[in-house]
């Protein structure tokens, strides 16, 4: 049996949690920061305080998988944990893999984040569509059928994206219209907000000239260390703005390994969010 659809149990954990995803990020800086080894040991001490931490409080928390991939199999293996007591906790995740390819390949990844039975199975995984948005497609009916979501990146807030996301098609929009575009179609209809996800930065500023009313989540990155606040939501998101996951993962993991630290921190940005957005 599948699990209810994403977009619903993301709706109710941001009602209840307050509107906050939380990265884990134990990068080689971060690690030395909390006076952990760069090593197996050092990264599942910060894996497991994180969510020993947050999980049960926080509506999400999003692994960055690139930081326990390069250890290997036992990287992999502190991933695996991190995620099932994550979401035993009462977290979300959303596993940050970016992964983007065509056919059996995108099929294969799908399947290692989305399928129920997988040992690394996220709530919602983030995906490339810059091989085109129907290359997707096994990632999107893989989610579909699992409970699942996505998020798809879209307007991203790296100075190298407005390359290809800016660029403009010959029907006059331009990708990252496309993508929303995309991803409205993927959600209608759906209630009280579809599965299918956009990334948008929140350091990316006036946004009102994209159709962000996708009726579903927009994970934004860049509130705290990238210079973002909560005040500045409702400005970039307009109407969107209730429909925003905001992304803070430096501004709170820099408090660590203090356990109540991290608590307060993620606490003080939920309810500034929260604020925010009911003000909105």
């Amino acid at each position: 049996m599948s699990l209810e659809p994403f977009g619903a149990r993301l709706r109710r954990a941001m009602d209840d949690r307050g509107p906050l995803c939380v990265g884990i990020d134990p990068h080689a800086s971060l690690l030395a920061d909390w006076g952990l080894s760069d090593d197996i040991a050092g990264l599942e001490r910060f894996s497991r305080t994180v969510v020993e931490a947050l999980a049960d409080r926080v509506a999400v928390l999003k692994p960055q998988s690139a930081f326990f991939e390069r250890f290997g199999s036992r990287g992999i293996a502190v991933l695996e944990r991190s995620v099932e007591e994550a979401r035993a906790a009462g977290a979300l995740v959303v596993m940050d893999a970016k992964r983007g390819d065509i056919g059996s390949t995108m099929a294969a990844y799908a399947e290692t984040f989305l399928s129920k039975d997988a040992p690394l199975f996220s709530d919602a995984l983030t995906v490339s569509p810059y091989l085109g948005y129907g290359s997707l497609k096994p990632a999107v009916e893989l989610a579909r059928e699992s409970g699942a979501g996505l998020f798809v990146l879209a307007l991203t807030s790296n100075p190298e994206g407005g390359e290809v996301q800016h660029a403009v098609r010959a029907d006059g929009r331009n990708v990252g219209a496309t993508m929303l575009a995309h991803l409205a179609a993927e959600n209608a209809g759906e209630t009280p907000l579809g599965s299918y996800g956009a990334v948008v930065g929140a350091t990316l500023g006036d946004l009102s000239s994209y159709d962000l009313d996708i009726n579903g989540p927009i994970l934004a990155p860049g509130i705290g260390a990238q210079g973002a606040t909560a005040a500045d939501l409702a400005g970039a998101f307009g109407a969107a703005v209730r429909n925003v996951v905001p992304n803070v993962s430096r501004g709170v993991l820099r408090h660590g390994p203090d356990v109540v630290a991290l608590r307060e921190v993620a606490e003080g940005f939920a309810e500034e969010i929260r604020v925010a957005v009911g003000a909105a």
